[in-house]
């Protein structure tokens, strides 16, 4: 368990915390969610004991091992698979050890704590890992030094993941990774074994994989039980609750001065007007929640081109010598609103520079109107922002001959204020530097806009600005993002890139997620053929489906006992200090709960197997 008590802390003298109390139960997951520059970073590092705090304490249970991506690996020699399984230190250590000890009793004990930690199937649980997160078996016995720091990030994860801390702190992970990195992370933080608190924008990551949300807001903690959108419902709630009753005492605050107003000078009244005066005073204001300014963005509309704005016939494009998309048949239209699937390295990011001209045609045709302007934004650009100029200087340099009203003006409609108009890019926050690049590549009017992974470092309110600009905007929109939220409300078609061609993908977006998550799963190797063993008997038949219902009934009732105990656990009550030795058994209890339920989902899927087997 995780208990924050009575916390403050303030950065050159600004509160970012102020007497805050939260508890996160053991093996839950949680997301740490509010604005950018709130603090959510910095408590993670009060957390890992990184900041001395001004008040208060944070609890972590003895013992627990603590991880977390802080930094991307170094650029090395060591193959990807073995720097994730440095991770497990234990192991590691185990293993050198086994080398070399001859004291027979010190090697039975290293064997037998090696069997304890599943050392032999170490190497198998990395390589699922960095599969999941898009590394081919090739890509892994390759060594770090032959990737870039955003592919170093996502080795930096995988380690961390396959490291299994007690207490998981995940700051934004899915910046560096494409939708089906997303997508199986996602998958995976909901079945990790012990309690995960993470930082994320991701709507879909904080419905699917949470069950808990910690908001930071004016400088506190609350715990809300429940996905993103349970949370956003009840906060909505609750302020609407608050709203009603600060609307309630102003009105009544109101009629008693109204009546000292009247009646304090006349003798006969004094006393009531007094009585009055005094209930003014003792009232105890209740204060409305006060909105925080809006994040904007504001796109210039071009004027209407006709159709089609661009068009491909048999189009290829590459690198040089090496053609990666071929035979490209496609139209695009100023209404258009194109979402851009495929796996990492299938080229989504080569069409995004071959329709804005960054890459030319190695052969076939591609048409564009006359006066098509096009807009790109990419991640690269943001990190290429020059760090000691200011915003208003940026601008300068793209439009000379308007006025800094003006250009401030634009600036404050992409939710950068006088602050942040005169502060240098290089001090400025990742949010706010992702809303520049933005304004940069909407500053011409596009009537195309190719958006490559736009939402990295935009908090959720930026994120539902952005929707809502492209709502608004009349001009074509192509889209990477790992942001399934951002893609489903924005797209109206679906491009598929695989196996070097673009294709229209005449499924929705959950069937793809399915199909992205089901092609995950191991599949059997293909066999030398055997002999025909005999059919099993339809009583082997009939045993082995007893058998799979009882597995799947033992798991079903392990999931509603583990469900009651999770709620259990998120009463509050629960954590005074007076019900402190009843707290540890229910938490012993889930604990025991979640053993009980990994054994038995593992004998349902032995049950499964055979049963599938015996049926041929």
């Amino acid at each position: 368990m995780l208990r924050i008590t009575d916390l403050s802390y303030s950065i050159e003298g600004r509160a970012l915390l102020t007497h805050t109390s939260a508890t996160i139960p053991a093996g839950h997951k949680v997301g740490l969610v509010g604005r950018n520059g709130t603090g959510k970073t910095t408590l993670f590092k009060m957390i890992r004991g990184e900041l001395h705090l001004d008040t208060g304490k944070i609890d972590i249970p003895k013992g627990w091992k603590i991880g977390g991506v802080s930094q991307e690996v170094p650029g090395n020699d060591v193959s990807l698979i073995n720097t994730v399984l440095a991770a497990d230190v234990e192991r590691t250590a185990l293993l050198a050890e086994a080398e070399t000890a001859s004291d027979p009793t010190r090697i039975a004990d290293i064997q037998t704590r090696l069997s304890d930690i599943d050392a032999w199937s170490a190497e198998a649980r990395a390589s699922t890992i960095l599969k999941g997160l898009g590394f081919t078996y090739e890509e892994q016995q390759m060594p770090c030094a032959d990737f870039s720091g955003g592919w170093r990030m996502r080795v930096a994860l995988a380690a961390v993941l396959f490291s299994e801390p007690d207490l998981l702190l995940l700051d934004e992970p899915t910046n560096y990774l494409d939708l089906e990195g997303a997508l199986w992370l996602e998958a995976y933080l909901g079945k990790y074994p012990h309690t995960v608190l993470i930082v994320s924008h991701d709507r879909e990551l904080l419905n699917r994989s949470v069950g808990g949300i910690l908001h930071l807001e004016d400088k506190g903690l609350t715990y809300y039980t429940g996905t993103y959108d349970m949370f956003a419902k009840q906060r909505a709630e609750k302020r609407a609750l608050l709203a009603s009753a600060a609307k309630k005492q102003d009105a009544k605050r109101a009629h008693l001065q109204a009546f000292v107003d009247r009646f304090k000078a006349k003798a006969s009244k004094a006393k009531q007007a007094q009585s009055r005066v005094k209930m003014l005073e003792k009232m105890e204001t209740i204060r409305a929640p006060e909105d925080a300014a809006r994040t904007v963005f504001t796109f210039p509309n071009p004027e209407e081109l006709s159709p089609p704005i661009i068009a491909c016939e048999g189009a290829a494009v590459g690198y040089g010598d090496q053609i990666i998309l071929r035979d490209l048949n496609l139209r695009i239209d100023q209404d258009d609103r194109i979402a851009l699937l495929g796996r990492n390295g299938e080229g989504k990011s080569t069409l995004s520079k071959l329709l804005s001209n960054r890459l030319p045609v190695a052969h076939g045709k591609m048409s564009q109107s006359n006066k098509l302007r096009i807009g790109f934004f990419a991640q690269h650009q943001v990190d290429e922002l020059r760090v000691e100029e200011t915003p208003l200087e940026h601008l300068l340099r793209e439009r000379p001959e308007e006025g800094q009203a003006k250009l401030r003006a634009r600036l404050a409609s992409f939710g950068l204020g006088a602050a942040q108009a005169e502060t240098e890019v290089g001090r400025l926050s990742g949010g706010q530097k992702a809303r520049l690049s933005l304004l940069l590549a909407t500053l011409p009017a596009p009537h195309l806009l190719i958006l490559d992974e736009p939402t990295n470092h935009l908090d959720i309110e930026s994120r539902e600005a952005l929707v809502e600009a492209l709502t608004a905007y009349n001009g074509a929109v192509i889209l990477v993002s790992h942001d399934m939220h951002l893609l489903s409300m924005v797209a109206d078609r679906l491009w598929l890139v695989k196996d070097g061609h673009v294709t229209p993908y005449e499924d929705d977006l959950p069937t793809y997620r399915q199909m992205l998550l089901s092609s995950d799963k191991p599949k059997s190797k293909e066999k030398p053929i055997k002999p025909a063993k005999p059919k099993p008997s339809r009583d082997m038949i009939l045993a082995l489906k007893s058998d799979v219902r009882k597995a799947e009934d033992r798991v079903t009732k392990l999931n509603a006992m583990r469900d009651k105990l999770a709620v259990k656990l998120a009463d509050p009550a629960l954590y005074e200090d007076a019900r402190k030795g009843e707290l540890d058994t229910w938490n012993a209890k889930y604990a025991e709960v979640m053993t009980a339920l990994e054994r038995a989902e593992a004998l349902w899927m032995q049950a499964l197997e055979k049963l599938e087997t015996a049926n041929g």
